[in-house]
């Protein structure tokens, strides 16, 4: 099993980062502030003006640390990557069964009903923890809703069906997502999810952590060699990370529950955002390197994967669930176990 390393993350504009001996140096205005040993190291995100030397990427790419470009606040621009890994006869079988339509919608029933547990769950322990401050009924009815949604999946569906499904969850789940934010309405409210630019501060917030996840879930397929751009639910599509975003459903909600933490214990604050002329909500520099923080701080938690029953930092699961999924491929396994938070 793949060893849970850590991400460095750049977001000093203008830094240059090198290969010096066996470390990634960190060099800002000709000086060198930080050096990393690349063993320690799985994965490097530039955002912003960050250049790299050319035998740093080599480097990286030899040791299997990936490396991505991100723009200032976050799209994705670009990654570099070492040579493919894992067995061609694993993307050959993950390449059969995408284009089999009932496999496709059996493994996206897989991936949705780990969604929706999750965000039942969200729901759920805000009612426990926050009663009094929130409005319990809209919530537990939402979580009513999505457990119909889940006795929907039971049935015999084909993928609009199940595309469906998870269209009206995350409808109904968003539709209450503002009564979960307890700290300064004012400033942070969810109305709907927008997207490209986000338009609020809490759809500024979640955006980037989805960009995070996405690096993470995207990485730990590439480890175990499966093709990230060949989806099930999400059907292939130039450009498009289809598997990673398939994966992706199950742990949008860690994503949630972090920007929901971060906004109600006070540690983002309205002036952390800024708008643009378009209408465009983005995080400013200081604010957006503390959510780094407290990203990789929330991957260093131990849980205990429901399946497995093994403990292991949270970030490790997004391998964890690469792994089986390529177990589920091969026939290891008679289904795709999602992963499920308690």
């Amino acid at each position: 099993m793949k060893k849970h390393l850590n991400t460095l993350f750049v977001t000093t504009q203008g830094a240059y980062l090198a290969k010096d001996g066996e470390t990634v140096a960190v060099r800002i205005d000709g000086e060198t502030k930080l050096r990393v040993p690349v063993h320690t190291l799985e994965s490097v995100v530039c955002f912003g003006n960050v250049g790299c030397s050319p035998f740093l990427l080599g480097f990286c790419g030899e040791r299997n640390v990936t490396i991505s470009f991100l723009t200032e606040y976050g799209r994705f621009l670009a990654r570099v990557v070492g040579p493919v890994s894992g067995n061609v006869l694993l993307r050959r079988e993950q390449y059969r069964k995408a284009d089999d339509e009932t496999f496709s919608a059996e493994i996206s029933c897989a991936f949705i009903t780990g969604k929706i547990v999750n965000c039942r769950s969200v729901l759920r322990r805000a009612i426990r923890d926050h009663k009094e401050k929130l409005d319990a009924d809209a919530l537990e009815s939402a979580s009513n809703h999505l457990t119909a949604s889940l006795n929907a999946l039971q049935g015999n569906l084909n993928l609009e069906q199940v595309r469906g499904v998870e269209g009206d969850a995350a409808h109904v789940y968003f539709e209450v997502f503002d009564h979960l934010l307890t700290h300064k309405k004012t400033d942070f409210f969810f109305h709907q999810r927008s997207r490209r630019p986000p338009l609020d501060r809490m759809n500024c917030l979640l955006s980037f952590l989805y960009t995070l996840l996405m690096h993470d879930i995207r990485s730990a397929l590439e480890c175990t060699g499966l093709d990230p751009a060949v989806g099930f639910l999400h059907r292939d599509r130039p450009g498009r990370p289809g598997l990673a975003l398939d994966m992706m459903e199950e742990f949008r909600p860690l994503a949630d529950r972090l920007a929901l933490s971060m906004v109600n214990l006070g540690q983002l604050q309205g002036k952390d955002f800024t708008l643009s002329e378009t209408n465009a909500v983005r995080m400013k520099d200081t604010p957006r390197k503390n959510l780094l923080v407290a990203w990789q701080t929330r991957k260093q938690d131990v849980i205990e994967h429901p399946f497995l029953k093994k403990k292991m930092p949270v970030g490790l699961l997004f391998h964890t669930q690469a792994l089986l999924l390529a177990r589920f491929f091969r026939g290891d396994l008679d289904g795709y176990p999602p992963m499920i938070w308690r």
